[in-house]
């Protein structure tokens, strides 16, 4: 009887650290699953083509496109963006629906404040045949803003070539200032 009773223990304290090691296993492993999903994108596309329009009277106006060949959408951040790592090509319109081209081999728009990062090999087309070159680029398309803090060069068929270490313009590319680091500016248009 001592000894059913000695069995009896010996059982229900195997099948307690039996079941608390399966238990603590499967925690773990999906423990993992969700870490590895939440650092992944939640959708991916291919070939895309993004207008970004302003309400004028009733017609939706059409002042930005951004066409990439690829879109990672990593909205299951907390502060959600899309990435575009294969590059993108945005077009920016103005009133007399002219457009300034900017090209770039990657690219970021954070969803919260529309801002988009231009980075590697940035190059802004005037409809003048202007160009300006950059390693990165930011848009804010609530103000219709370009600018940098890195290095840029303007070669210019309209006015003088420059270069500088600050770079501040509208989308339209009429109004734009290219500073050096030191503050001294080199050309104003």
């Amino acid at each position: 009887m001592i000894q059913k009773r000695l069995h009896i223990k010996v059982l229900i304290v195997t099948t307690f650290v039996v079941t608390m090691f399966f238990s603590c296993d499967y925690n773990e492993k999906k423990t993992n699953v969700t870490v590895v999903f939440q650092n992944q994108p939640v959708g991916e596309a291919i070939d895309i083509n993004l207008k970004y329009t302003e309400a004028k009277d009733t017609i939706g106006k059409v002042i930005a496109n951004l066409e990439s060949p690829k879109m990672l959408d990593y909205s299951n951040r907390s502060f959600s963006f899309s990435e575009f790592p294969e590059g993108v090509r945005l077009s920016l319109y103005d009133d007399k629906n002219q457009k300034n081209i900017v090209l770039a081999d990657y690219a970021i728009v954070y969803n919260a404040t529309d801002l988009i990062d231009l980075q590697g090999n940035v190059i802004l087309i005037t409809p003048q045949k202007d160009s300006l070159f950059a390693e990165q680029l930011y848009y804010d398309q609530k103000q219709e803003w370009l600018f940098s803090n890195l290095p840029v060069y303007l070669k210019s068929i309209t006015a003088n070539n420059g270069r500088g270490d600050i770079f501040d313009s509208d989308t339209k590319f009429t109004n734009y200032t290219i500073l050096e680091g030191r503050g001294d500016m080199i050309l104003k248009d």
